[in-house]
This record gives structure tokens, C-alpha cells and sequence, in this order.
């Protein structure tokens, strides 16, 4: 029996902010697992704020069932903000590495591609190239498409992070104190 493929329909992207602390990424996503939903992507990483981290999770669930995660989510003392971003203007992006084994001929014909692509190589040995790209899921998807052909060895893929485009007001007026410029 086969994992059916996730409706582009039901993901849904939550980035929540939360302590950075010990176990918070096995509560988080435990939380998610006991409701039966699951995580297509996942990323972590520190915010300008120390001792805090932003988490960016995508997850097949229908929007009724996010909001109920989502408001159980928030009962988690370590989490300080969460977030679903799926219906609002929001920047998504993720990184791919990708290892090739091409030489000669091959190797050119595959560095011209992933040029034509929008990628670009990051380190070169004998017997291959290691190439990366970033952007939305589906470049990334079309991406690996393009190099598909060449032979991929090792893939390696960020998960997604996710911002929203909204500057809540006060902030845009601080952050156009602080550096002189007009928030107007």
C-alpha cells in the first residue's frame, strides 16, 4: 500500500516562533503526529531575538484541522507565536543540494543546465559537481526535473522557511526610526 501523494489543496505552512529549547521540536511535532497529520517539510533555525527560534512546518491537513493544531500548539508554554500562513502574501523558499556524477561532455552538458536552471555549482571534483538552487517548491521541483537525466547521486533539501509580507505598523515605524528612513 502507497502513501498517497499530499493535495497541493490541503498543505498548509505554520512558522511559529518558540523558545529555543531542549524538546521543543520533539513537542511541537509530536503534537502534529498524535493528530494524525503529516509533516511534509520542516525547518529550524535561530531568530534576531536570542533564545528564540522560528519554526517553518508544512502539513497535509485541511484548514479546520490546522486551526485546531494551531490553537493546541499555542497552549505549549515554549511557544511564544504561531502562525498559519497558507491564505496570506507570504515569501516561501527552500535550498537544494544536489550531487551529480558526470565528467567530461556530460559534466559541461549538466553545468550548462543547471546555468540555463538558475543554479549554480558550488563545488566541482573528478568524477562530479555538487549544485544548489533555492526558491519556491516548485522550482525546486523543476530543478530536479531538469537534472533528472544527468544521474542524481545525493539530494539534499532545506525544507521550507516561510515569512509573511505584513509589518505590523509599530514596527515599521521603529524600523524606520532606527535607520532615518520615513515608515510613510
Amino acid at each position: 500500500m502507497s502513501t498517497p501523494e499530499p493535495s497541493a489543496l490541503r498543505l498548509r505552512v505554520l512558522t511559529a516562533v518558540v523558545e529555543d529549547h531542549p524538546g521543543v521540536l520533539s513537542r511541537v511535532a509530536g503534537m502534529i503526529r498524535r493528530r494524525g497529520f503529516n509533516i511534509q517539510g520542516l525547518s529550524v533555525g535561530p531568530t534576531d531575538q536570542p533564545g528564540r527560534s522560528r519554526m517553518t512546518l508544512t502539513v497535509d491537513a485541511g484548514h479546520a484541522e490546522v486551526d485546531q493544531v494551531q490553537k493546541q500548539l499555542d497552549h505549549l508554554i515554549e511557544v511564544i507565536e504561531i502562525e498559519d500562513l497558507t491564505e496570506v502574501p507570504r515569501l516561501n523558499r527552500e535550498l537544494a543540494l544536489v550531487k551529480l556524477a558526470v565528467s567530461g561532455p556530460r559534466r559541461d552538458r549538466a553545468v550548462a543546465e543547471v546555468d540555463r536552471a538558475g543554479g549554480r555549482v558550488v563545488d566541482a571534483f573528478p568524477e562530479g559537481v555538487i549544485v544548489e538552487v533555492s526558491g519556491e517548491f516548485d522550482r525546486i521541483e523543476r530543478f530536479l526535473e531538469t537534472l533528472r537525466p544527468y544521474g542524481i547521486v545525493e539530494l539534499a533539501r532545506s525544507g521550507p522557511v516561510a515569512m509573511s509580507k505584513h509589518v505590523p505598523a509599530p514596527v515599521a515605524e521603529v524600523a524606520g526610526q532606527r535607520t532615518g528612513v520615513s515608515a510613510s
